[in-house]
């Protein structure tokens, strides 16, 4: 049996550290990146509380951050440990957009070595070989860029590798890729009547009427209650939101409803109702007056107003998935009935919950001209994301306008 190294003083040493002779201790240890390495200490006692303090910091991957050789995974990981105050459901959409797009390739890559131009590939690679929208990308850049940001503010890197890329992608790609388009007016209403009349969709009027004539989010209509609408001065009060997110932990991603405040503090707000939104609500009432109320509880909010055959209140994901089956029957239909009548079909794209928004405040604006009012009415919380659709209406406008001034005045 080897014996126990000692220091002038009859202490055993343990393994790495030894004495000096000038009396000063030193521990020698090997980093994960196989270098030796030296921690010094005038006595003992500091010298093994260095030791305790650079365990902890081997266990917590702090030495491997501070050598900027951390993967981006790490520094992701570790930007959302720092995010205590998040809503759960903005957490668990982090969570998601990087768990599902970013993890498993480009998050593996170390933090140190990812540049400008690493970003701009990877951004381009999730638009054209992932064939995903730009907004979504747009969302991924959202939790992207803190994380890289953390890494700078600790001193890890010198700059953020993702300052600008999004706005040069966005200039490249032209301003409107990406953007929802609204539904134009023929096909809103060849959406509308068809619901209204047929036989299997009929009660989803009321909803897509609510949509339509509001312009509000998905998760706020679902998330009216009776006590929101005031029928007498006939306004909604849209104070709160409801989401359908995937819970953390455990092996499966098991989702549940969960209210939260609207998107931004701009989304709480009062919505006039329109005569078609006001019968919309009365029809619901009436209703349900017959076959029951919705049941649901929601973080102690009851007495929801929309609510599915089972009594509950809508999931999203089927409202968009109820579009799609009726999209596809109505242009089967109206295929045939256009070549009976020898006429062009009135073809209506694919879209969504989201689309109905768009095309609300498409509608505002082609008849609206004061923009702070269709801001506050739409809920938006940057008055840029009401000028673009804004700016979008009033050059077909302007279009439509030379047209007709060219069909109806001889001038030339």
């Amino acid at each position: 049996m080897a014996k126990a190294r000692k220091d002038n003083k009859g202490r055993a040493l343990r393994k790495g550290e030894s004495q000096r002779t000038d009396n000063t201790y030193v521990y020698t240890y090997t980093d994960p990146f196989k270098k030796r390495r030296f921690v010094y200490a005038r006595d003992l006692q500091t010298l093994r509380e260095k030791e305790a303090d650079l365990i902890k910091n081997q266990l917590d991957g702090l030495d491997v951050y501070v050598a900027g050789s951390a993967t981006l995974n790490y520094v992701f990981d570790r930007y959302m440990s720092t995010k205590y105050d998040l809503r759960r459901t903005t957490r668990s959409n982090y969570l998601y957009m990087y768990n599902h797009f970013v993890r498993e390739g480009f998050g593996q890559r170390k933090i140190g070595e990812i540049k400008y131009s690493d970003v701009m590939y990877f951004y381009y690679h999730l638009l054209n070989e992932k064939d995903l929208q730009a907004n979504t990308v747009d969302t991924i850049h959202t939790v992207l860029h803190p994380t890289f940001q953390l890494a700078v503010r600790d001193g890890i890197i010198r700059m953020n590798p993702s300052d600008g890329v999004m706005a040069d992608i966005k200039r490249k790609s032209g301003k409107n890729k990406g953007i929802r388009h609204a539904l134009t007016l023929e096909q809103q209403r060849a959406f509308m009547d068809y619901t209204a009349n047929n036989p299997v969709f009929f009660h989803w009027h009321p909803l897509f009427t609510v949509l339509l004539g509001t312009g509000c989010r998905i998760g706020e209509v679902i998330g009216l209650r009776w006590d929101d609408l005031d029928f007498e001065s006939r306004l909604i009060s849209i104070n709160h939101s409801v989401t359908y997110y995937a819970r953390e932990g455990g092996k499966t991603r098991k989702s549940e409803f969960a209210v939260s405040l609207p998107k931004t503090e701009a989304g709480i707000r009062t919505i006039p109702m329109m005569d078609a939104v006001y019968e919309a609500f009365k029809t619901e009432y009436e209703v349900q007056k017959e076959s029951g109320f919705n049941s649901t509880v929601i973080d102690g909010m009851t007495g929801f107003v929309f609510c599915n055959r089972f009594g509950n209140i809508h999931n999203p994901q089927t409202v968009n998935r109820t579009i799609k089956r009726i999209l596809e029957n109505y242009n089967a239909e109206e295929v045939i009935n256009a070549k009976k009548e020898r006429r062009q079909p009135i073809i209506i794209p694919h879209f969504s919950c989201h689309h109905l928004r768009h095309t609300f405040c498409t509608r505002f604006c082609e008849k609206e001209t004061n923009v702070k009012v269709i801001q506050a009415v739409m809920g938006h919380a940057n008055i840029e994301t009401t000028m673009d659709i804004y700016a979008e209406v009033t050059d077909a406008k302007k279009k439509e306008a030379i047209e007709n001034l060219s069909h109806n005045l001889d001038i030339f």
